[in-house]
């Protein structure tokens, strides 16, 4: 089934300053929106797997879009799909679970053995939604514990539509300090890691 898209909505934060005091470094963090057509629409479908393969096609679409708009490697993902009201919540599951990250942990292109956090909800056209993140390849690691708040399209999603959205920046909040795994913490693992398969 082929995905049907009314538009593609970006937008880009450049995160310099954030409560007192400058970030150690710029933070960029993207979304990248689908507004699509929903075929599942106004009916009970007990089948829901060709919803499976647009969330594979808007995943690796969305992705590329997202990492040419960060212009650095990713750190951060997530994913969110706000759902018309002819719709119900389990579309946007198939869309976001089965298939999607999948694709985005391939265009991706780097280690990201984390679950990518999501959140879906149905809701009228303009609705917006947070998007949770986390770290690429490691889940447990704080620091990079955030969300991209009150994401939407003005106009979307009408009743027959979805919103699917994917997030990606390039790190993760601009001042943790509230303990747990830091990024020395996982870079140490890892390359202790390549180390023992080195030795293999």
């Amino acid at each position: 089934m082929a995905v049907e898209i009314r538009k593609i909505v970006t937008t880009k934060e450049n995160v310099t300053f954030e409560g007192f005091t400058p970030t150690e470094k710029p933070i960029r963090r993207v979304t990248v929106a689908a507004v699509i057509k929903n075929p599942m629409a106004g009916r009970y479908v007990e089948d829901l797997s060709p919803l499976y393969e647009i969330g594979a096609e808007l995943g690796d679409m969305l992705c590329k879009i997202g990492m040419e708009e960060l212009g650095a490697p990713v750190e951060n993902y997530g994913k969110a799909c706000i759902i018309g009201l002819s719709g119900e919540l389990e579309h946007g599951g198939a869309i976001l679970h089965p298939k999607l990250g999948y694709a985005m942990r391939k265009a991706i292109g780097m280690p990201c053995r984390a679950l990518i956090p999501g959140n879906k909800k149905v809701g009228n056209p303009g609705a917006k939604i947070d998007i949770p993140l986390g770290f690429r390849d490691e889940a447990a690691l704080r620091t990079h514990y955030d969300t991209i708040p009150e994401i939407g399209v003005f106009d979307a999603p009408r009743a027959d539509e979805m919103v699917v959205i994917v997030a990606l920046t390039d790190g993760g909040r601009p001042h943790p300090r509230i303990g747990g795994k830091k990024m020395n913490d996982y870079l140490a693992a890892l390359a202790k890691e390549q180390e023992e398969k080195a030795e293999k």
